[in-house]
């Protein structure tokens, strides 16, 4: 029987990031649980009051990852659930350094406290499948067995592939504890505000020239029911968190009633070039690669071990148009005559490079 006196549930679970949508959801849904004596919220001294409501019922501590020392072991913790993560830099936030001591150095400091609570039997790491990277060497469908072709060009996937080294490492040290491990699907739906929700929601949305890549999405309340079982329930491991299912890019932009504007990928080498056409601002190169090349994963672990299946990646696409656009921005006549304009650009700037040449 466990301190939370039901098998399975543990009694103080501490929750990071609950200055952030997904932490503040997670943390709030697990305070609901009446088998949880203690949901304690873990989120930097600088934290606004956004989810004050929401989180009526977790208790909330402001402090730097790095100042967490024994405070894990002072409030006899059962469980962690490791969700404090940047997934893009941000310019006015520090940038990539500071996504970096936040991701990696945050996460090594969270477990060096871990390490010292001795009374800690679960630990949940939000990962993603940005861990393989996204190039043209990728296999059709990536198990949690496949070994990335190539490293990730973008911070977020290097910063996961140090988090889960690092969680590898605790895990060796501390086998009495349950380590489990999501790696999600980008997230969507009809809460998602993400860089991914914001480049769908563009009434033209640009892509890269010959290219159409496969996509998986994962539903916000499907991760979210993976994180609360993960806690409750055991499941040690690392898992691919993914709603089945693909969509392409083109079809995911028709179904969103936007129209695709193709430009030309300048080449590997200019990476920075391309995040700049692109129009992506402030997104990442994993985003930039992921709309190249594409990403599946095979989620039959997922669905075995906690006999769950995530709504469908077109299921979870269409429940974010319904909630975010409420209708097509264009019509289906408006929409090809959009795309023939497209082609007659295109047409136009390959013969007057024809005739220079």
């Amino acid at each position: 029987m466990t301190p939370g006196g039901t098998p399975g549930a543990p009694g103080v679970v501490v929750v990071t990031g609950v200055g952030r949508y997904l932490g503040a959801h997670v943390a709030a849904r697990l305070a609901a649980d009446p088998r949880i004596e203690r949901v304690i919220g873990i989120e930097p001294p600088e934290s606004g009051s956004e989810f004050a409501e929401l989180l009526d019922g977790v208790e909330r501590i402001r402090i730097d990852p790095g100042s967490l020392g024994g405070l894990l072991a002072d409030l006899d913790v059962d469980a962690v659930v490791h969700v404090a993560l940047v997934t893009a830099p941000d310019s006015q936030h520090g940038g990539r350094s500071a996504m970096k001591d936040q991701n990696v150095i945050g996460t090594m400091q969270l477990l060096a406290a871990c390490q010292r609570a001795p009374r800690l039997r679960k630990l949940v790491v939000r990962s993603s499948t940005a861990a393989y990277g996204a190039s043209f060497r990728d296999p059709a469908v990536f198990t949690e067995e496949t070994e990335p072709r190539e490293v990730p060009r973008g911070g977020f996937g290097r910063d996961i592939l140090d988090i889960e080294g690092y969680v590898r490492g605790f895990r060796r040290r501390r086998s009495d504890v349950t380590a489990t491990v999501l790696r999600f699907a980008p997230f969507i739906g009809s809460t998602a505000d993400t860089t991914l929700t914001r480049y769908f929601a563009q009434p033209v949305v640009p892509t890269v020239f010959g290219r159409d890549p496969r996509l998986q999405f994962l539903h916000f309340d499907d991760a979210l029911e993976v994180l609360y079982r993960s806690v409750v329930e055991d499941h040690p491991g690392t898992y691919n968190v993914a709603g089945p299912g693909v969509l392409s890019l083109t079809q995911a932009i028709r179904r969103a009633g936007r129209v695709a504007v193709p430009v030309l990928e300048p080449g590997l080498s200019g990476a920075a070039a391309l995040a700049r056409n692109l129009g992506f601002g402030r997104y990442g190169l994993d985003q930039v690669d992921l709309f190249v090349h594409g990403r599946v994963v095979d989620t039959t672990r997922l669905e075995r071990e906690y006999a769950f299946t995530p709504r469908s990646t077109a299921a979870a696409f269409d429940d974010f148009i319904r909630a975010h656009h409420g209708r097509a921005v264009v019509s289906r006549g408006q929409l090809a005559a959009a795309e023939q304009r497209v082609l007659d650009g295109i047409r136009q700037v390959r013969a007057a490079v024809r005739e220079r040449s």
